[in-house]
């Protein structure tokens, strides 16, 4: 007589121990899952960690720490005294430093439409397959943009100078007077614009003669077969298509109108009458000559939010065109 086989033994309820889990009274313990990941790619996670120290070491604490320095009065050694938004209320009735910023509104008026119109002709221009030495062409407009400013600002300088600048010397042959670039505070301005547009005007051709190529040349060529001529075709049909480039060509001469610094300082020191102090150059001379470390933090904070809204502006333009 053989022995049947007994009963089958019961499943454990709920079935089996899910990932993560621990078994009551079991020696083994199972791993979590992101555990499990971080061990397993324990390598790659080192070898970019350099990169996540550095940037929360230089771009993440530095900006946390100047919003709470905006909010504290320090003079870069001692105790800070916390002092909430008193930095920012006196900063709404800041005269100098709204001066500032008004310098740089009538700045960007005075040269982005021209750098921008410049920008867009010649980039077309290098962009017709009919123009020989290309790589020529390219090279010389975008030389100004990697020359050292300060040999660029001080070569300015000479270059206007009212009484021996050679600009003077070039309107004098047609019978003009001579025109005080850097002593009338209007003229200082048209200067430091006329500066700042040959020093950036390749890097913007630059950008829009990536935009063109993206371009159909179909598109182009259908509207000149319809009889439009080349200024027709690029006003009718390039530009258009060419909007979301120019808008980035915008927002980078926003930010960059509102962070100079170099271009004004060398070229007109700021003046004359604090004509070209640029917003930079203010928040420099608080922090470092008045040593208000707290409120020329609560200027930054202000600046950046400027520039925020202008984007903003911007970008709600382009989607309006669009739509």
């Amino acid at each position: 007589m053989t022995r049947g086989a007994g009963p089958a033994p019961a499943k454990p309820v709920g079935g089996p121990i899910a990932s993560g889990a621990t078994r009551r009274g079991s020696p083994h313990v199972v791993e979590r899952p992101a555990r499990r990941t971080v061990v397993r790619y324990r390598w790659p996670y080192l070898f970019i960690a350099p990169f996540f120290i550095l940037f929360a070491l230089f771009f993440v604490f530095p900006i946390v720490f100047s919003f709470w320095l905006s909010l504290n009065d320090w003079r870069g050694t001692g105790p800070m005294r916390f002092v909430g938004v008193q930095n920012y209320v006196a900063l709404a009735r800041d005269t100098t430093f709204w001066s500032s910023m008004a310098n740089a509104a009538i700045l960007f008026v005075l040269y982005v439409p021209i750098m921008t119109v410049l920008a867009v002709v010649i980039a077309a221009a290098l962009n017709d397959r009919f123009v020989r030495l290309r790589g020529f062409w390219k090279a010389l407009i975008f030389l100004p943009y990697i020359t050292s400013m300060v040999a660029v600002g001080f070569t300015f300088r000479l270059i206007f100078d009212t009484r021996s600048g050679i600009a003077n010397d070039l309107i004098g042959l047609v019978g003009l007077g001579p025109v005080l670039w850097l002593d009338d505070p209007w003229w200082a301005r048209v200067t430091l614009a006329i500066l700042i547009t040959w020093a950036w005007l390749g890097y913007n051709t630059v950008i829009m003669l990536a935009g063109l190529q993206t371009i159909p040349t179909e598109v182009v060529e259908a509207a000149r077969v319809d009889g439009a001529t080349r200024l027709q075709a690029l006003r009718l049909v390039t530009v258009p298509l060419l909007r979301p480039v120019i808008l980035f060509s915008l927002t980078l001469s926003v930010i960059g109108t509102f962070s100079l610094f170099t271009e004004p300082s060398v070229l007109t020191r700021g003046g004359p009458a604090r004509a070209t102090t640029m917003p930079v150059m203010e928040i420099f001379s608080t922090t470092f000559s008045n040593l208000r470390f707290g409120y020329a933090a609560a200027m930054s904070y202000v600046v950046f939010a400027v520039i925020i809204v202008a984007t903003a502006i911007q970008f709600r333009a382009l989607r309006r065109d669009q739509g």
